[in-house]
């Protein structure tokens, strides 16, 4: 099978995703080694090359995800290069991670990145980033009829979880904050389909780390977890 380039959305921007993420990529004055937070894993380099990639190993390093180019304005609106990045979104719960980089059609490590490992089965060097710790950062059902509900927002707040297993009440399950700004909850659950939404007081939100969201028939949103 042959290498994949991950599609490159746009070449230079000056706003990624949410606010939080914007002032992360802003806050990096320069290319320098990763940068690991709890949410996010933000890889950079120098602005010289034409075109830097990323390959991961839990990917077997079939894909080639493209950097982007961050720019940014000075008073007088003249734009320039501050530097190239990729964002990994955490998602998987490994504790160690392995890549190498791709500069203008080169396979090499990251040289910004000190921490290295030999492979002797394919006699090559790859960038590694351990110590990430075990990580559960979305809602999902690791196992039959059970369900892991996560929500990520303000410390110090009370929310509590209510669906279609609990006829929309939101009053009988309460999140546990298990770090600043993280609340989790497990919960057995039959297979099936749920629709669910986090409430801060009366105020329903959304499970902003799971992507599966509809509408129900009454007019509100909800977020949808399937328990196999």
């Amino acid at each position: 099978m042959g290498l994949l380039v991950a599609p490159l959305f746009a070449a230079e921007i000056t706003n990624y995703q949410n606010f939080e993420l914007d002032t992360l990529l802003h806050g990096i004055d320069k290319p320098g080694a990763p940068v690991v937070t709890d949410d996010y894993i933000i890889f950079t380099a120098d602005t010289k090359h034409r075109f830097v990639g990323i390959a991961f190993d839990f990917e077997e390093y079939k894909v080639i995800h493209p950097f982007q180019i961050l720019t940014q304005k000075d008073d007088e609106e003249k734009v320039s290069r501050k530097h190239m990045f990729y964002v990994y979104k955490r998602q998987h719960k490994f504790t160690e991670l392995r890549y190498r980089l791709v500069f203008d059609g080169l396979w090499t490590t990251d040289p910004l990145n000190p921490n290295k490992e030999y492979d002797q089965n394919v006699n090559l060097y790859f960038s590694k980033l351990d110590n990430l710790g075990s990580i559960n950062v979305y809602t999902e059902s690791p196992k039959n009829d059970y369900a892991h509900f996560i929500y990520k927002g303000e410390t110090g707040q009370k929310v509590n979880l209510a669906g279609t297993f609990t006829n929309w009440d939101p009053w009988i399950y309460e999140m546990v904050e298990t770090a600043p700004g993280l609340y989790e909850l497990e919960l057995p659950l039959p297979a099936g389909k749920y629709y669910y939404n986090y409430y801060i007081g009366l105020t329903p939100v959304l499970d902003n780390t799971n992507p599966q969201k509809i509408y129900t028939h009454d007019g509100r949103s909800a977020s949808v977890l399937t328990v196999k």
